[in-house]
């Protein structure tokens, strides 16, 4: 089971394994605090996706595209996350962004979805 979460949440018992799938780590966020078991910050979109999406829900579906794009040619760290749910049973995917719906997390997280 993969689930998502924005770091600033607390952690809590039920989050399994936790993945930091962002490039820059979370301003303001202490490690100790934070409670990543792994930080991918080469599974992020790259700076210059990150920075042209800006979190604008208008361009959601084409940087879900672009993402999945840079995301094909990335599969190692795909599979690495599978392989990491199959053996912990649950990973949370952590984020930083404010917004909940529109981040990196839950576009790789339906990826992941389809990949079965």
């Amino acid at each position: 089971m993969i689930k998502i979460k924005r770091i600033y949440d607390p952690p809590a018992s039920g989050d399994g394994f936790r993945i930091l799938v962002d490039r820059l780590w979370p301003p303001g966020m202490s490690k100790e605090k934070a409670k990543v078991d792994l930080w991918l910050k080469d599974i992020a979109p790259t700076d210059d996706l990150r920075k042209w999406f800006s979190h604008d829900p208008e361009k959601w579906n084409s940087f879900k595209s672009k993402y999945k794009k840079e995301l094909e040619s990335n599969m190692g760290l795909l599979h690495k996350i599978k392989q990491i749910e199959k053996e912990k049973r649950i990973v949370t995917l952590l984020y930083a962004a404010k917004d909940e719906k529109h981040n990196d997390a839950v576009a790789l997280s339906a990826f992941l979805e389809k990949l079965g």
